[in-house]
């Protein structure tokens, strides 16, 4: 058990949402890092990894994907396809559609996307035993599905 003694007023008042916090900045320090070799920003592999598992989505379906806003989404494609890593073309059904497409490049960045994700998950491992790995995982499910349950409640949805 470790004797560290919380850094700030919240963390020690908080223990549990101030960790969920610091975790989830310090693994985007580490994220946007090994990304910016690659010439993206975070969450920007995210909306790639996607196309890559299913290309041709809707910036809406990209969205509630992601669980970001369909401007957002926008927004990031727009970038996405400055850089030449995506296309977005209209929906041949639905001219107010617009679905995105990787490029070759899109293609070709999934290899670099993997080795940033592989090294988090190493980093983030290495202190826990399978059953660790196994407790930590169905608590963080149950932590999602409230705070999911939270904002669904917060945003009248």
């Amino acid at each position: 058990m470790s004797s560290r003694v919380p850094a700030n007023a919240l963390e020690s008042r908080f223990p549990v949402s101030y960790s969920i916090y610091a975790m989830a900045r310090m693994q985007r320090a580490i994220a946007a890092a090994g990304l910016s070799d690659l010439g993206l920003f975070p969450a920007q592999e995210i909306l790639l990894t996607e196309l890559d598992r299913d290309d041709g989505q809707s910036q809406k379906a990209l969205a509630e994907t992601m669980g970001i806003s369909h401007v957002t989404v926008a927004k990031m494609s727009a970038r996405l396809e400055r850089a030449g890593l995506v296309v977005r073309r209209t929906s041949p059904t639905d001219r107010r559609v617009s679905l995105v497409h990787l490029t070759p490049a899109g293609q070709s960045a999934q290899e670099g996307i993997r080795a940033v994700w592989a090294e988090l998950e190493t980093i983030v491992n290495r202190e826990l035993d399978p059953q660790a790995r196994q407790d930590y995982l169905a608590g963080a499910t149950r932590i999602r599905r409230a705070l999911d349950e939270a904002g669904s409640d917060d945003t009248g949805g």
